[in-house]
């Protein structure tokens, strides 16, 4: 079967959304657990660096990788349980999230609409903690099943496990490469409540004249939203967002708000206040500016786009350069989204 599974010497610019040539000393594409199992048991297994590949929408690939990429494609969608307070789903990690989202609202199980044309996978959702228009992930999260990459162990993480935060996760910090995600599993909550807070939702919504949004309408919405301010990843090549919006502390902000007062800014929970990234980098003279092959898309200074033929470096050049006008105009940090291999 390892024989089979294997492969040498694999291109992977096909495997990224942003279309970064590189090429994977070994892959394999997992289907199913017992396959992954399987090359656990290798003897070579633990010399092998390994890094676990979803839908490539949140990677920037610096190089070439001397390891063993694990292209984790486990499919299925299933309904567990109709509780009376909530519809328990599960689906593999490799199904693509939007797709996924749309299933649910197929089947009568809204919850998840606000995050629709996400790009990636389910697998890679928790990893990230990926959030949009009023909703993070985490608040319809349940549990997930992971293979501990050292052992060969299934473990079930609950949200707590996770450590969820911003755009962050366990996934990314101390177990970050400890593990593949092989399903997820969420709760939607019943009765469903529709979240239109998002200032841009409700502007769609109130400009199509719907007073009483339904799960779809919500999903429409903010399918629209994004197609016009995020480009096509099959069209242009970008991995979505590229910065966080940095989160500063009140004092900070008030320091900005002196000398900006038209900072767009939003009131956390424990006081501190979270920026608008794109507000930043626009400000600062990047929207619409190229430098090598690599750009800033003209709709949307957060995101950075492949103008054709770039490589990794030449994307970490913009995004450095980038960092360095917003910490000298604002005094703020800007840090990536997208996991750099």
């Amino acid at each position: 079967m390892t024989a089979r599974l294997l492969k040498r010497d694999v291109p992977l610019h096909h495997l990224n959304t942003f279309g970064l040539p590189a090429r994977a000393a070994w892959f394999a594409a997992i289907t199913t657990p017992a396959q992954l199992a399987a090359l656990i048991a290798m003897p070579e297994w633990r010399y092998l660096e390994r890094f676990v590949l979803g839908g490539g929408s949140n990677l920037i690939l610096t190089g070439d990788f001397d390891g063993l990429v694990l292209h984790v494609r486990i499919s299925g969608r299933q309904l567990i349980a109709d509780e009376e307070n909530a519809w328990i789903v599960r689906a593999g990690a490799g199904e693509n999230w939007h797709d996924f989202v749309c299933w649910t609202l197929e089947q009568g199980w809204p919850g998840l609409e606000n995050l629709a044309l996400i790009p990636g996978t389910v697998g890679a959702a928790p990893v990230q903690n990926i959030g949009a228009y009023g909703l993070e992930m985490a608040e319809r999260f349940q549990a997930l099943e992971a293979v501990d990459l050292t052992t060969g162990e299934r473990i079930t993480f609950d949200r707590r496990a996770c450590r969820f935060g911003y755009r962050d996760s366990v996934f990314k910090q101390e177990a970050g490469g400890r593990y593949l995600i092989t399903a997820v599993t969420f709760r939607l909550p019943k009765p469903w409540q529709p979240l239109t807070r998002y200032a841009d939702v409700a502007s769609e919504l109130e400009t199509k004249r719907i007073a009483h949004p339904t799960a779809r309408d919500i999903a429409d919405a903010v399918i629209a939203i994004r197609s016009r301010k995020l480009p096509d990843p099959t069209r242009i090549g970008n991995v979505g967002s590229f910065f966080k919006n940095p989160i500063v502390d009140g004092a900070v902000f008030l320091r900005l708000a002196a000398g900006f007062p038209e900072l767009p800014h939003y009131q956390q929970a424990d006081g501190r206040v979270k920026l608008a990234a794109g507000w930043l980098i626009e400000r600062c003279g990047w929207k619409g500016k190229q430098l090598g092959p690599v750009g800033v898309y003209e709709q949307q200074a957060l995101v950075l786009v492949n103008g054709g033929g770039a490589r990794g470096e030449d994307v970490l050049r913009l995004a450095n350069a980038i960092q360095q006008s917003v910490q000298a105009m604002f005094g703020v940090t800007l840090e990536p989204e997208p996991v750099m291999l």
